[in-house]
């Protein structure tokens, strides 16, 4: 008998902003419950925040680390399943190496971690163990993407020829981190972010779409980096050429600097018959284009859509889906995932439809890569994992 996947929350108590997203986000299917806590760094922050989600005293604990090891100790049947980690950056890896050693699995929120070397020591760490690591790569979730990537994966295009992706930004614009803003001043911090700003906050979403989408992997890159707030130590902005393993070639461009933007992310993919086209701020339609037809609208909650669409949507065509649903559709694929090999089934094809870690390996080396490529004189720069 399936039951309701326990989930316990490292980060996300009184004034962070992506924690309570997570919880909406988990709560809204009826799989997940939140049943304990160590939601601050900080272990009276931590209690505080416990008790205004009304977390049991016994289970709402100090610090991450007695939560994973008290957690570990209790019957089966109580204790949670896996951990959703929603720190900053620098705070990733210590908890999620930890519950893996503790059988727990584990969501985080992207990127993985702060080094490519530590993805990849959780990538071993999930082989190891067997548990499932997810990635909130939230882009991936919406119906309509999931519509243009069968229909590139079912050859509608032909060969994919050209990616175009851009995610801008505008609310970097200011030195913000200078005036007690939480949320850009770890962003704008080496020691938090790891080496990259901009490209390591949004721009890596960008390269997890294109790759998503089009189903081919990068394979070279020449990036140009920038710093345009005068005093901040990591970029804020940047353009990236692509070339991708088919032979296609692409654009990535990424910036927290361009006022008065919000969240602009939108992707085209050119193939030899045909074109598409999404934006991340009207998400629920999908443009394709044709070499010798009329262009089409495809809508969510509509029946000609396919498998994927029509399992990560909700509600009729003409209500719209957005950010908090695709983000939904990660987690419950998660937990459907987690209540499959609970049972002792295979997952089917849909349930396993999230970000895992060999995505937040490729999300790290994106990162390194441009970083990289960016420091140099060299046009091109091989991807390296």
């Amino acid at each position: 008998m399936a039951e309701k996947i326990r989930m316990g929350m490292i980060g996300g108590g009184k004034n962070a902003f992506i924690g309570a997203v997570h919880r909406i986000a988990a709560n809204i299917d009826g799989q997940i419950e939140l049943c304990c806590g160590a939601l601050s760094s900080d272990p009276e922050t931590a209690k505080e925040s416990g008790k205004t989600l009304f977390l049991p005293d016994n289970r709402n604990y100090g610090s991450y680390q007695e939560m994973i090891e008290q957690e570990s100790l209790l019957p089966a049947e109580v204790k949670m399943h896996f951990v959703s980690i929603v720190t900053p950056n620098f705070a990733h890896f210590a908890p999620a190496m930890l519950a893996l050693d503790h059988g727990f699995h584990v969501v985080i929120d992207k990127p993985i971690a702060l080094t490519l070397e530590e993805a990849k020591k959780l990538e071993e760490k999930v082989k190891e163990t067997g548990l499932t690591l997810c990635l909130t790569y939230t882009y991936s979730g919406y119906p309509m993407v999931k519509q243009a990537r069968h229909m590139v994966a079912e050859g509608a295009f032909g060969k994919i020829r050209k990616v175009l992706v851009e995610y801008p930004q505008g609310w970097l614009s200011l030195p913000s981190e200078r005036e007690g803003n939480k949320q850009s001043s770890w962003r704008t911090d080496p020691s938090k972010s790891g080496i990259s700003g901009c490209m390591g906050d949004i721009g890596t979403h960008a390269a997890q779409l294109a790759e998503y989408i089009s189903g081919l992997e990068i394979k070279k890159i020449c990036a140009d980096l920038n710093i345009m707030v005068d005093g901040r130590a990591l970029d804020d902005d940047g353009n990236v050429l692509l070339k991708f393993d088919n032979g296609a070639n692409g654009v990535l461009v990424a910036s927290q600097i361009a006022a008065g933007e919000e969240n602009a992310l939108k992707i085209k993919v050119y193939g030899e018959k045909g074109s598409l086209e999404w934006h991340q701020m009207e998400p629920n339609t999908l443009t394709v284009k044709w070499l010798d037809a009329p262009s089409q609208i495809y809508r969510t909650g509509n029946g000609y859509l396919s498998a994927a669409a029509q399992h990560n949507s909700r509600t009729p065509s003409g209500h719209p889906e957005g950010y908090l649903e695709a983000f939904a559709n990660i987690y419950r694929n998660f937990a459907l995932t987690i209540q499959s090999k609970l049972a002792g089934l295979t997952p089917t094809a849909e349930m396993l439809d999230f970000p895992s870690v060999e995505e937040g390996v490729r999300g790290m080396a994106f990162i390194e890569n441009v970083v990289a490529s960016g420091q140099s004189d060299q046009k091109w720069f091989d991807f390296k994992i």
